[in-house]
Parts: structure tokens; sequence; C-alpha cells
């Protein structure tokens, strides 16, 4: 029996865009979608000039977008009602392009996580050519450098508060809860190796385990204050492994005097302005796709205002990297 030899050949424009990454710039502006979940901080980071810094900084806002729960859909609580929320945001970003609009999300609390990576995971090809993902019909992989002084990779079995909001990291993982995920529009869920965690440093002791388990990377405080080689070192392999890249901020993340009003601070946090040049320094990875802010205190949880111009000073750090791209 004669064996063939079968060459496998790729044409160039399939090539280019399994290589593809993202620009977002047109001349000197960079164009970007606001999505706001409405029902948390974002009127108040909106209000505070969000919107006209980013004109400042050469900006073109093509999309400003929100919505409004249904009655029926407000009838839920709980996890349902996020779930419902997460899909909400999750139909406005996978409308935007993947190639066309740099990502700003401005969220209730960390519930919103799966919604958001639902939304970048079936994200439409945009103006260019269909990737080769879409074409195939296959979600985009979507990596996460997701910053928060909690890992929030608990799950039920894990759990010392048996807070929701200590597992989203999990339900976007596929570790527990895969109707709920499902809702969100998250499907597959994130393997561990496409999760980074920024700055953990207060997690439960079986959290703790699952996260060693799991293998799941972690960058440190110092990592973060001196843009260390381990944050090139993850940001280049999340580019190999992924399409796009989703950078989650939960406030208490920061130096607890710039979030006095955040219920779940912890000590030896970065000011904002040390996160900010580390969230530039990631932008100028073109994979780099969208931020979101969540857990903004704002009102009477922030009457001198601090912690909101501190979340608008991250969204520019985002902004100024994607401007040095080379």
């Amino acid at each position: 029996m004669k064996k063939l030899l079968v060459l496998c050949i790729i044409p160039a424009a399939l090539s280019a865009a399994a290589v593809s990454a993202q620009d977002y710039r047109e001349g000197g502006t960079v164009r970007v979608a606001i999505t706001r979940n409405p029902y948390g901080a974002a009127p108040a980071i909106m209000a505070e000039g969000l919107p006209e810094r980013l004109m400042e900084m050469g900006c073109r806002i093509e999309r400003n977008e929100t919505f409004v729960l249904s009655d029926e859909e407000l009838e839920y609580r709980g996890w349902a009602r996020d779930a419902l929320t997460g899909r909400r945001m999750a139909g406005l970003i996978s409308a935007y392009g993947k190639n066309q609009l740099l990502t700003i999300a401005l969220l209730n609390n960390c519930a919103d996580l799966p919604g958001i990576l639902a939304g970048l995971q079936n994200m439409g090809p945009g103006s260019g050519k269909p990737t080769y993902h879409l074409a195939a019909r296959v979600p985009h992989r979507v990596g996460l450098v997701y910053f928060d002084a909690h890992a929030d990779i608990n799950t039920p079995e894990t759990t010392l508060s048996g807070m929701y909001g200590g597992m989203d990291v999990a339900l976007a993982a596929g570790l527990f809860n895969r109707g709920n995920r499902l809702i969100h529009g998250l499907d597959p869920p994130l393997p561990p190796a496409y999760i980074v965690l920024g700055d953990v440093r207060d997690t439960d002791p079986r959290e703790t385990e699952l996260i060693n388990r799991l293998h799941i990377r972690i960058l440190s405080t110092a990592d973060i204050r001196g843009r260390s080689d381990n944050v090139r070192a993850q940001m280049d392999r999340l580019s190999s492994l992924t399409d796009l890249i989703y950078i989650h901020v939960d406030m208490d993340v920061l130096a607890p005097e710039e979030v006095r009003g955040h219920g779940l601070t912890a000590p030896d946090g970065p000011t904002s302005r040390e996160l900010a040049a580390c969230i530039e320094w990631i932008f100028t990875w073109p994979k780099a796709a969208a931020i979101g802010i969540a857990s903004t205190p704002y009102g009477e949880r922030d009457p001198e205002h601090i912690s909101r111009r501190a979340a608008i000073r991250l969204i520019e750090g985002a902004v100024r990297g994607v401007r040095n791209r080379r």
C-alpha cells in the first residue's frame, strides 16, 4: 500500500488572521466603547468626567451604552439576577468588532465578570475580514488578568464566608454553577492557564489550595509596583495562548486610603498611580482588549471623590498603553 505525503498549505490571509491583534487606533485617535452597568458606580464615574477626559486624551467614543432590566428580570434576586445582568452586558459587548473598539466596562461588582468575558468571547469581526475563529464558529479565546485583593476563586465547597462575590472567577473557570455560566453566555469556561491573579493578598485556606492545585499564575504587589519581568512573562504567555485579554480591576486591590468606602479592603495594596502605570504597560500588548472597573465606592461612601478619580486614572492608563503600541 502506497503512503501519500499530504502537504497542508495555510493561506497567508488565514495565517495573518490567526495572529491578528487589536489596534483600536485611527490616526492619532483611540476608538473606544463604554459599556455601563447602571446598577453601580457607572453614573458617578461618568459624572466625574470620564467622557471629557477620554476626549482630552484623543479618544473618540463610538459607543456609550447601558441597559435596564425588564420588570420580569427584576423579579429575580441574587445569583439569578446577576446572570441576567451579565447576559445584558455580554450582548452589548459582543456587538462590537474584535479589531474595532477598545472596551471600557463600568461594572457594579465582580459578579459582572462572566458577562464581560462572554461578550468578548463572542465578539463580532468588526469592519475587517472575519477572524479564523468566527469563520469556524468557535468563540474567541479570552485571557484574564484579575486585579483584586481577593482571588474570588472560591466555590461553595471552599468558601468561609459564603459570599457569591468571592466565586466569580471560579464560575468563569467552570468550577461550579454551570447553569448560571451558560445564562451569562460564557461557553466554554476559561481554562486555568488563561487566568492571572493580580495582587491577591487575602484568600481563604482552601481557596489557596485550589489556586495551587490549578497552577494559576499570580502577580504580586512588588510585580505591579516594579513592572517586573513576571508581568512581561505573563502577558507574553497569555498573548501566545489567547485571542483577547481582559483586564479586570476590583477597586479593593488599591491601597485602603483610596477606597475607604469599600467594605473589603486589604492592607499593602498599590496606589492607583502605581497600578495605572502597570496597566499602561499591560495595554501596550496588542491583545489587551478591554478594561473593567468594579466595586468603586461612590456617593456617601466616597465623599471626597477619591475613589472615582482613582477609577478614571486606571482607565487613563489603559488608553495611554494603547496609544503607545508600536
